[in-house]
């Protein structure tokens, strides 16, 4: 549906709140001890604003857009599409001026108007293919 208030949200933190690194929406839709399950990430407010910063510092440009929502209950899923241009270091590797374009997956149990788990799944080695990042891709080798 959409007009669904719960979908709406969800879809404001991940496009605003992390796609444009807005921390005053994570704080508003995400509880401070939100738990994650994202391999990497940090838990919380804190984590989620970690997460932003460094991907708008990896990739000039950057974007997350929700291009399918579903909701059962206090469970929302999204895939989202994440572009942007790698102008920062990703993983201690310089920048390599390429275009990213991947899918992301995210699943978030709602509570009270706030985001109270989280789990995603990013296409990351989809992006260190295009960054060239993997031996075979056409950019830097890894192998010393």
């Amino acid at each position: 549906m959409a007009d669904d208030p719960i979908e709406a949200m969800v879809r404001r933190l991940i496009e605003v709140g992390i796609g444009r690194a807005d921390e005053s929406v994570i704080d508003e839709l995400m509880a401070p001890d939100c738990v994650e399950h994202q391999r990497g990430n940090g838990t919380g407010t804190e984590g989620a604003k970690q997460v932003a910063r460094t991907l708008n510092g990896w990739f000039s440009g950057f974007s997350l857009t929700v291009e399918d929502i579903a909701r059962s209950g206090d469970i929302v899923w999204t895939r989202n599409r994440a572009r942007g241009i790698n102008t920062g270091s990703v993983m201690g590797r310089p920048p390599t001026g390429k275009e990213i374009d991947v899918t992301v997956y995210d699943s978030v149990r709602m509570h009270d108007g706030k985001a109270v788990e989280h789990w995603g799944v990013p296409d990351q080695l989809g992006m260190l293919l295009q960054l060239g990042l993997m031996p075979g891709s056409g950019g830097p080798s890894n192998q010393g």
